[in-house]
């Protein structure tokens, strides 16, 4: 009788216990200008409610095109609002779930002290052998790179300069190391808490790229996932919103 007693109060405190007994996983694809908020904002995330992510990062094209053809992601963090709404439109996303979770922008950025100046004139002098850019055709930095080159008047004469990176975290490799002497990456990237990373840059003006209006959709292999909607809830939260802004994100 005892060991019946003690069989029921144990299985009535396992009723009572936190998030872990419930814990589930959800697959996230994630922008590449994303990845350094979304590193600290992981742990945070799990740490509070014992779910765990599985992130994958890249390019929205790239993520649009593995979703339309069954990748298993449940949640999508673009670099636009376009992908999510087309992914709507497609019936491979949830409308009501959309919102904006952040504004980026753009930068030119040089891993040399004093190569780039702050009006960004070093594209019309031309004085280097290679400017790293995504591929504008699969990133959203990438088109916005490109639509800046174009105003500016100078896209077709450093076209054969170019080093394309197949998404934002490659483009910043090529130009971090040397590879490239500079490179239009997300100003997230180069920048924390008021202070920019070593070397040279130009912020590119709201007037030559305005900010990139970013949307967080869930996706319908996650509307069932509790881990999936809890994440949107959390990204809408303090926590994440702290981390966000500290990279230059606008809100």
């Amino acid at each position: 009788m005892k060991a019946i007693v003690k069989c029921i109060l144990f299985s009535a405190l396992l009723l009572l216990l936190p998030l872990p007994a419930l814990a589930a996983e959800v697959h996230v694809a994630v922008a590449g200008h994303f990845s350094v908020p979304m590193e600290k904002i992981a742990p945070l995330f799990e740490k509070s409610t014992g779910h765990k992510l599985i992130i994958a990062y890249g390019t929205v094209g790239k993520f649009y095109a593995q979703i339309k053809n069954g990748a298993p992601f449940e949640l999508l963090l673009s670099a636009d609002d376009a992908t999510p709404i087309l992914l709507e439109k497609d019936g491979l996303a949830i409308p009501e779930s959309r919102f904006t979770y952040s504004f980026g922008k753009l930068v030119l950025w040089s891993a040399r002290p004093g190569f780039v100046d702050d009006k960004g004139e070093v594209l019309k002098r031309g004085n280097f052998k290679h400017l790293a850019i995504t591929n504008p055709k699969l990133g959203v930095y990438g088109a916005a790179a490109m639509e800046v080159l174009k105003k500016l008047g100078v896209a077709e004469q450093l076209q054969a300069k170019f080093v394309i990176g197949e998404n934002i975290l490659q483009t910043y490799q090529f130009t971090a190391t040397g590879n490239a002497e500079l490179g239009f990456v997300a100003l997230s990237q180069i920048y924390k808490d008021g202070s920019y990373a070593a070397g040279s840059h130009w912020l590119v003006p709201a007037l030559l790229s305005p900010m990139i209006k970013q949307d967080a959709v869930l996706l319908t292999r996650g509307k069932d996932n509790p881990a999936a909607t809890a994440f949107l809830t959390f990204l809408k939260g303090p926590e994440a919103r702290k981390v966000i802004r500290a990279y230059g994100y606008e809100l």
